[in-house]
């Protein structure tokens, strides 16, 4: 910008200057033509034309477009379906979202105001206790204001029920597998089940119902899926007097429900962060060649390789645990690592392959402190680190890392989420390879043995 800057002033002092030396140089001749040909200006490149709305989202990957959403319903000012579909309804919510913050309108977040947004919805969680669990019985995902449902029991339905000490806010889950049952006679009877429910909207598509109103003195809302004959839901109840807290909640948790495996957020942002090529961690557990690892690592994988051992076939897995059984074949000398009863103590050593590109282009495992806390491990260890082997301050096996797309936000200007980690214990990982009938080795233990029994593992999507 300054070199044609300085061209275009060049050219405007020109004919003064050939004028102050005596160089009487008139239009039209051929001294003026050559001249002119010397100092015109190249002409100025067309500006091309801002992006309009719509097309700057769709420019967006889709998991900064779901992340947006995800922050302005905890902001109050989105309350439909997360999908990351920006249509009017989710530009507007920006616009409102600009509006209450004294940002300018334009529909269009700037870096500014998405970190403004991602901290807002932040605080939001926080203040909830949002948290993603897996519900006992029915297996569904549901993301929980945690504070606000403290207590737990079994629910009437067939699942589970979470609640206030006074009952203002009651979450249900629910089953339905009876013999001619479809969502439309499930979604009648939760229209006149219970009888003082008022209905405000009530919405049927081919696999799924919405259903919200009144009931008493509360408000409802119920969310029910079907697949395979079986139907799931969930009932959310709660006082007026909770709804600047429990509104929005309601909005996330409508969308963040997976009542099957693959479906709700969680999996809409596995899908919208997954890498065409991945790197991860296999733990060797068998001198036949059975390998555990991450069952996100492994899913949708149309090649599979154990690096220096070949490619590997994906016998089983098990969302619920995040665990997948690989097994390479015609591999020699296979070291296996002891699956012992290691303690998952509050400081723990993880042992894995980081990603190619954290240790430049290299393959070799390396060791790398944790602390386990409730359920999550902290810190979130290094990519390639899905699938690494956990251990205790013995050096015996503890479990294995797993990793998980959480439905929250960052406090990053694009306010992607960024995985967390957990730890599937040893109990766990016995039971599922005893489905699986595979006998795990005696092998090697402590950190040695774990490097021994480790294999890098590459997942090419197309």
């Amino acid at each position: 910008m300054r070199l044609a800057s300085v061209a275009v002033i060049g050219s405007a002092l020109a004919l003064p200057i050939a004028a102050s030396i005596g160089l009487m140089v008139q239009p039209g001749t051929a001294q003026a033509q050559g001249a002119a040909k010397k100092k015109a200006p190249a002409p100025p490149k067309a500006t091309p034309p801002a992006l309009k709305t719509g097309e700057a989202y769709s420019a967006m990957p889709l998991g900064e477009r779901v992340a947006i959403q995800f922050d302005l319903a905890w902001s109050g000012q989105f309350n439909g379906l997360i999908t990351g579909e920006f249509n009017d309804r989710a530009i507007a919510a920006v616009r409102a979202f600009q509006k209450d913050y004294k940002f300018n309108e334009t529909g269009v977040l700037a870096a500014p105001e998405r970190a403004a947004r991602a901290t807002l919805s932040k605080s939001k969680q926080v203040q909830v206790g949002w948290r993603m669990v897996e519900d006992p019985v029915t297996r569904a995902e549901i993301g929980l204001p945690t504070k606000q449902v403290p207590n737990t029991s079994r629910g009437s339905r067939g699942g589970t029920r979470w609640f206030s000490a006074q009952g203002q806010v009651q979450v249900e889950t629910f089953r339905i597998r009876e013999p001619g049952a479809t969502l439309a006679t499930v979604l009648e009877q939760n229209k006149l089940e219970p009888a003082n429910r008022k209905i405000e909207v009530n919405l049927l598509r081919n696999n799924f119902f919405i259903l919200s109103g009144t009931q008493g003195l509360k408000k409802f809302y119920v969310r029910a899926e079907i697949r395979d004959l079986e139907i799931r839901g969930i009932t959310v109840l709660w006082d007026p007097a909770t709804q600047g807290i429990m509104d929005p909640a309601v909005v996330v948790m409508s969308s963040a429900f997976a009542p099957f495996p693959g479906s709700g957020l969680t999996a809409l942002m596995d899908a919208a962060t997954r890498r065409k090529i991945e790197y991860g961690t296999g733990i060797i557990v068998s001198t036949q060649g059975h390998i555990i690892t991450d069952q996100k690592l492994s899913e949708d994988c149309n090649v599979i390789e154990a690096t220096g051992r070949g490619d590997a076939v994906r016998l089983a897995d098990d969302r619920a645990a995040g665990l997948a059984l690989l097994q390479v074949f015609g591999a020699s000398d296979l070291a296996a690592l002891a699956l012992a009863d290691g303690a998952a103590d509050a400081e723990l050593t993880l042992v894995g392959i980081a990603d190619p590109q954290a240790q430049a282009g290299g393959r070799l495992p390396s060791i790398t402190p944790a602390r386990f806390t409730g359920d999550r491990l902290q810190p979130t260890p290094q990519l390639g680190f899905a699938g690494a082997a956990a251990l205790d301050a013995k050096g015996q096996f503890a479990g294995m890392v797993a990793l998980t797309a959480p439905v929250v936000a960052s406090a990053g200007a694009t306010s992607v989420p960024m995985p967390q980690a957990t730890l599937v214990g040893v109990a766990t990982i016995r039971k599922f390879l005893d489905t699986q009938n595979v006998a795990p080795a005696g092998g090697s233990s402590g950190a040695s043995g774990a490097r021994a029994a480790l294999v890098r593992i590459i997942c090419v999507r197309r």
